[in-house]
This record gives structure tokens, sequence and C-alpha cells, in this order.
């Protein structure tokens, strides 16, 4: 009998759920819209905020891993237990918590990714750094096409290592969020 992913050590999940990188899909936008769809449903709407499609996979201009990025913003009053329960009972599944943040995934199994695969950034409303990012993108295509070539050519020395992928990118995702911020203010 296989093991649950909850015994899993680190290295066998990321021996399990690799890193790479795909051209753009079409249907990653139809995967997003249908997620965020549900998650108005089951969302306190008094709570929830922003519901916003991030990372790659919203850019149709360059590689990603097919995993869809989604930001839930809710109001600095909410009760971060209380979204976490309803997402957990909803099939999302808590990989890490802090203060004011939750991570969640959805479409990881004991046999490797599902078809659709989410990662869900719970946070209060205004902890959006990723939509300024996101937008820089797509607003400059010369430094989108930067951050593919940067994730491509770490893809290999990283496939088995999720924490070091994300490392090594992090220089470039601050600088850009950064200008991102001056060039837009206060846009979120």
């Amino acid at each position: 009998m296989a093991k649950k992913l909850s015994e899993m050590t680190l290295e066998e999940l990321w021996q399990l759920f690799p890193i790479f990188l795909t051209e753009h899909q079409k249907n990653w936008k139809d995967w997003y819209l249908d997620e965020e769809k549900f998650l108005k449903s089951i969302l306190p709407q008094s709570q929830t905020k922003r519901i916003s499609h991030v990372g790659s996979t919203s850019i149709d201009t360059i590689w990603a891993k097919p995993i869809i990025d989604i930001l839930v913003e809710v109001s600095t009053d909410c009760n971060m237990e209380d979204i976490k329960a309803i997402l957990v009972s909803n099939g999302y599944v808590c990989m890490n918590q802090g203060a004011n943040r939750i991570s969640f995934n959805k479409g990881y199994t004991e046999n490797g990714f599902a078809e659709k695969v989410f990662h869900l950034h719970l946070r209060c409303v205004g902890d959006n750094d990723e939509l300024y990012f996101r937008d820089y993108l797509i607003g400059h295509p010369e430094i989108a096409k930067e951050y593919e070539k940067l994730k491509l050519n770490m893809w290999k020395q990283y496939e088995h290592d999720r924490d070091g992928y994300t490392n090594a990118k992090t220089e470039f995702v601050s600088i850009h969020t950064r200008k991102a911020k001056d060039l837009y203010k206060e846009r979120y």
C-alpha cells in the first residue's frame, strides 16, 4: 500500500511532485475561473474582499508550472481559522500557516499531480505583492521573458527542490515587485 502524503518526507514529496514547466495553456484561465466560482460559493461574501489569479499561469506569454495560484484576500477582522476550516472541508490541504498568512494546495495525490492543481494563498486585504508582480510582467513583456528565461535555466537544477527553486527566484521577484509598486502606486 502506498504511503499517504502526510507520511512522506519532504524529499519523497519533492520526488513525487517535481518542478516542471510547460508552455502557457489556454485552459489555465478556465481552471482559475471555475475555481474562483467554487470559492465564491463556499467562502463568506462579507469577509472575502478579492479573489485573484496570480503566478505565472496568469501571464499568457510565458512558460509556467501547471499549477494555478490563487490569492484570496479577506477583511482584516476576519477569523482566518474559520476560513481555513471551510477550505479544508472543501478539499484544500493546509501547507503552511503564519500569523496573517495561510497557504493551501489542492490536486496533490499519492500517485502524483491531479489534472488540476491549485495553490491558494489566504491573506488579509492589502497583502498582495503578487498582484503587483503579475501586472508588471503583463505590462512589461520583456521582463516577463527574462523571468521565463530565469525559470527555464533553473528548472533542472531545482527539479526536486521546491524551496531552492523559490529562493532562487526571490531577488528577481522582489526587484520587479518594488518597481511595480513605484509605478502603480496604490493600485491595490
